[in-house]
């Protein structure tokens, strides 16, 4: 049975990709961290296109080769063949875009986990079950990735599996170029030309630009080189042209590119060539696995191209299908497409880095409610933090779904503990109890304390509005709101928006509703939403309708709860659970709060303190969980 769509075999490395745009490699000043290798970055591709794809590589048993495991297996790729190396490291490229012709890089390759891959990492059950295996030309560079890429082909063959080639030269790679010299394209050797020509005959398609045609035919006349690669292989070719979009061959090689078989292009700024490729590689496969005809299948390659040369980095700039689609039947309205806000949105939305079916959060951000306790410090409330997240892991043993809120400024340690445990969670930027909103001195005036937050932390803020704000209290919160939003989106950071109008003023069934389609109206779209316990269904309905009709894409809703009873959120809980969009709830003080106040009075020990919040928290889930399963589908 064919459980996968696509296997990719070859290369896979952290790229540290140059943030300054414009500069020398050598006045970078700071880079993000991104998979790379074109097989990879083709396996996340194809991936987010809607194929089931896999990888066969090596990665170092290192922080870098978890990454890379950890990342792919977020885009939906299967990482069974991904084998971990014990004795080498995993690849590296230092990387920076110069202008839109120049990308310096340095590559760290020497003796690399990927270049390691041998005929023994070949399993045959795993080719067995895909339907087609890519190739990449540097792992016919040596002899030990070679033996392992043959007898891939030949399982591939066996079990009637479709067979391609991206000939993605780097004469780097192959011993012409030096290590200054990265970014070269194209050296004639031909030695590579007789290697490349002794395996073409083993695919059913081959993909290389004008150059690496050039390097596979044995000549700078790329006619002539396709001819030459036509009298070895009966592969469909095709041939990518830059800015000219790309051509097809099925069958013999006409006077002319422009006689090929050709998709529609598309008229967009060039930012950054890196990864474009690879790009145009996973949207050309999702047309070829899908039995589109050719110029359908190059009108996906295209697109895909046309996003990768348009943002930063490789993989990262890859679109979804959705993405893909929309952006098919809309067109081109922004040339620089990282500045399309329509398609940014959807871009981000639909490859975050994980989509959250329900979260249960234990909520213990609470700052001012701690501090006013009698015999508080800040010394004993990062203490008491520290007890509250050892109940939250404890309840959650492991599970999905489960989170936590915590401050950096009173709850620093804890915060920093939770990173890695499988947990949501949510840090709070507001000043407590502010109105009009202020943010906490740790972000700085202009925000910029962002880049120091890990990834897997969600930006909380929490802002007292309501629809009869007057003119200047609305425009100066949501002035703050917007430039904080625009602060995560650069820092890759999700946001979580948090309204609560009934401390302002008297709320109706559309209160909330009202409050959301205004920040929609301003451009801010928070991957979360965290309201209050509303009392009709009417309410929620209108709510949920709100949040649906402007980003369908959201991640959801949370419930907080403002200190009540369990009764009472147990009624919330009841009610709320018949809307799919709310995904959980973040509940702090009903419990945390007596047994902080009796572990600051030294009434009660860490242990006991642990036991009853883990007791409380472990009921409330009960309780979301009874209610959404009496929820209706």
């Amino acid at each position: 049975m064919k459980t996968l769509d696509v296997i990719t075999i070859g290369r896979s490395s952290v790229d540290l990709y140059g943030a300054q745009v414009g500069g020398r490699l050598e006045d970078m000043a700071s880079f993000q961290k991104y998979i790379g290798g074109s097989p990879t970055n083709m396996a996340a591709g194809t991936a987010r296109l809607g194929l089931k794809s896999g990888l066969i590589t090596r990665v170092g048993d290192e922080h870098m080769g978890r990454f890379i495991r950890e990342e792919l297996a977020r885009e939906g790729v299967d990482v069974a063949g991904v084998k971990t190396d014990p004795e080498r490291l995993t690849a590296l490229v230092i990387l920076g875009i110069r202008d839109e012709h120049q990308f310096p890089l340095i590559f760290y390759r020497e003796n690399c986990a990927d270049m390691a891959l041998c005929e023994a990492d070949i399993d045959e059950a795993y080719i067995a079950s895909t339907r087609s295996i890519i190739v990449t030309g540097t792992h016919l560079s040596h002899s030990n990735t070679e033996a392992a890429v043959l007898k891939a082909l030949a399982l591939a063959r066996k079990h009637g599996a479709q067979t391609a080639l991206d000939i993605d030269y780097r004469p780097n790679l192959w011993g012409l170029a030096g290590h200054g010299d990265g970014e070269s394209r194209f050296i004639e050797s031909a030695a590579v030309t007789a290697k490349l020509q002794s395996h073409l005959h083993y695919f059913d398609l081959i993909v290389g630009t004008e150059e690496e045609f050039h390097i596979a035919g044995g000549s700078t006349n790329t006619i002539e080189a396709l001819r030459a690669v036509r009298a070895v292989s009966k592969a469909t070719l095709v041939c990518k042209r830059g800015a000219a979009g790309a051509a097809a061959f099925e069958g013999a090689i006409p006077d002319s590119l422009d006689d090929g078989q050709t998709g529609p292009g598309f008229p967009i700024e060039v930012f950054n060539v890196l990864g474009a490729g690879d790009g145009f590689m996973s949207g050309l496969t999702k047309g070829w696995l899908d039995g589109e005809t050719w110029p359908n299948a190059l009108k996906y390659a295209n697109a895909c191209g046309a996003f990768a040369v348009s943002r930063h980095g490789c993989t990262p700039a890859y679109p979804s299908l959705e993405e893909l689609k929309f952006f098919l039947d809309r067109g081109v309205k922004t040339p620089a497409l990282r500045k399309d806000k329509d398609l940014e949105q959807i871009h981000w939305s639909t490859n975050r880095r994980k989509t959250w079916n329900q979260v249960r959060a234990f909520a213990f951000d609470h700052r001012m409610q701690m501090e006013d306790l009698p015999g508080a410090n800040p010394e004993k409330i990062g203490k008491f933090k520290e007890l509250c997240l050892k109940a939250a892991i404890s309840v959650a043993d492991g599970r999905d779904g489960f989170g936590l809120l915590c401050d950096n400024r009173l709850g620093k340690t804890a915060l920093q503990a939770a990173a890695g445990n499988g947990l949501w969670i949510g840090r709070p930027v507001e000043w407590p109890g502010s109105r009009p909103l202020t943010l906490e001195p740790e972000l700085g005036p202009d925000f910029g304390g962002l880049s120091e937050w890990p990834l897997e932390n969600t930006v909380k803020v929490l802002c007292f509005c309501h629809p009869d704000d007057q003119p200047e209290m609305q425009a100066d919160q949501e002035a703050t709101i917007t430039r904080l939003f625009h602060a995560c989106r650069r820092n890759r950071l999700e946001m979580l928006l948090e309204i609560i109008p009934s401390k302002v003023g008297p709320v109706d069934d559309f209160t909330n509703a009202k409050l959301i389609n205004r920040f929609y109206d301003i451009g801010i779209y928070p991957d979360w939403w965290k309201l209050e316990p509303m009392q009709s269904r009417a309410a929620w309905a209108a709510t949920c309708d709100a949040i649906n009709a402007r980003d369908p894409h959201t991640q959801g809703i949370v419930i907080l709860g403002l200190g009540q009873s369990e009764a009472d959120l147990a009624a919330s809980f009841r009610l709320a659970a018949d809307f799919p969009l709310v995904k959980g709830f973040a509940v702090g003080r009903t419990i945390f709060g007596q047994p902080c106040a009796d572990w600051i009075a030294g009434k009660i020990d860490d242990a006991t303190a642990v036991a009853t919040m883990a007791t409380s928290f472990r009921r409330l889930c009960g309780i979301w969980d009874a209610a959404r399963t009496g929820a209706k589908p």
